[in-house]
């Protein structure tokens, strides 16, 4: 696909039998990135996107530290760091990265024993990664695509994004309630992916409500297994099944 394209390499929410967790493919001018990083992120990319491995990833933009949207990043920074011999490129606001590494990345990547029988020594988040700062006040580039991300209504700190290549706009909700404020945001984007799931999320009934022009222009992601895709009124992306803005 030329353009701006996307691939959906999971679709599903944390609790999914069926799907695995959402994540994005984005590609542009031949840069490829990820939108969040479930585990088993190289299995997710052989099944979706057979063409493409960790190797050709330059970068994961991450919405937030819930597991099922960044249980893949210590594999993805340890394949960096032992086979590909380089820093893993994140894409992170802040409020996110305050604590990726000291609760949920340094319990398993801090310490390295290169010697059998000898004490293991300090590792630190530099070690293995490259962090680009988002910036709510301003856009950020990372080579083909800018990015620029709001404050959603989660339980952790998370980041819905608009992200601009090749003259079009992929306006991303991530995990978050109903908030028609955000959805006014993500409406200047030529096409929006907005989550739906039950509880603390957004439901699908007032999606369901929005003005027909928005929704033809809406697709739903983070679903649960229970979602009934023939019914809805609004698209759903389904897994493996790439398009593009």
């Amino acid at each position: 696909m030329s353009g701006f394209s996307v691939v959906p390499l999971g679709v599903g929410d944390a609790f999914s039998a069926l799907y695995y967790s959402s994540c994005l493919l984005l590609e542009a001018e031949g840069v490829r990135m990820l939108i969040d990083c479930p585990h088993p992120i190289r299995k997710m990319l052989r099944e979706a996107a057979p063409d493409v491995d960790i190797n050709e990833i330059s970068g994961v933009a991450l919405t937030h530290l819930h597991a099922d949207h960044s249980s893949g990043l210590e594999g993805f920074g340890y394949y960096a760091y032992f086979t590909l011999g380089r820093k893993a490129h994140l894409v992170i606001h802040p409020a996110v990265s305050e604590r990726l590494w000291s609760a949920h990345l340094a319990a398993g990547m801090e310490q390295m024993m290169e010697v059998p029988g000898h004490p293991p020594h300090h590792m630190g988040f530099d070690d293995y990664f490259a962090l680009t700062a988002l910036d709510k006040t301003k856009p950020v580039s990372v080579g083909p695509f800018t990015f620029e991300c709001r404050r959603t209504i989660h339980p952790v700190p998370t980041t819905a994004m608009r992200i601009t290549a090749a003259g079009r706009t992929l306006g991303y909700s991530a995990d978050t309630a109903y908030d028609p404020a955000l959805i006014e945001w993500l409406s200047s984007a030529d096409l929006i992916l907005h989550e739906t799931n039950i509880g603390i999320h957004t439901p699908y009934e007032r999606l369901a409500e929005l003005p027909a022009e928005l929704r033809a222009r809406m697709r739903l992601i983070h679903y649960p297994d229970e979602f009934d895709l023939a019914a809805s009124v609004i698209q759903p992306v389904r897994q493996g099944v790439g398009f593009t803005v």
